[in-house]
């Protein structure tokens, strides 16, 4: 049974293909604070804000913990920061276990 909206390709929905795929290039899952920062993050893209000092403020405001575990606020570098280190680490577990975490 397909959701409402769900558009039918062939045997699956978009849904399905997306579900399918969305960790199909990950050497790892995602740390449980890995993936509330990203939720965080799409949910503030959403509302068009693309400036990192912007984006930094809304995850104070929302009050989501930093992925490396340290304290203090969210800024444009922390996040950047954040970011890279989150991405060395991905980057890291796919040259060691390839992809389809």
């Amino acid at each position: 049974m397909r959701a409402r909206g769900d558009v039918q390709i062939g045997m699956s929905t978009v849904a399905d293909i997306h579900s399918r795929l969305e960790h199909q290039s990950l050497g790892r899952p995602l740390q449980p604070e890995e993936r509330a920062l990203a939720d965080a993050l799409e949910r503030i893209f959403r509302t068009g804000q693309q400036d990192f000092e912007e984006v930094a403020r809304a995850l104070e405001r929302d009050r989501v913990k930093r992925p490396s575990g340290e304290g203090g606020a969210w800024t444009a570098a922390v996040l950047e920061a954040e970011l890279a280190r989150i991405n060395a680490s991905l980057d890291r577990a796919y040259a060691e276990n390839g992809i389809g975490a």
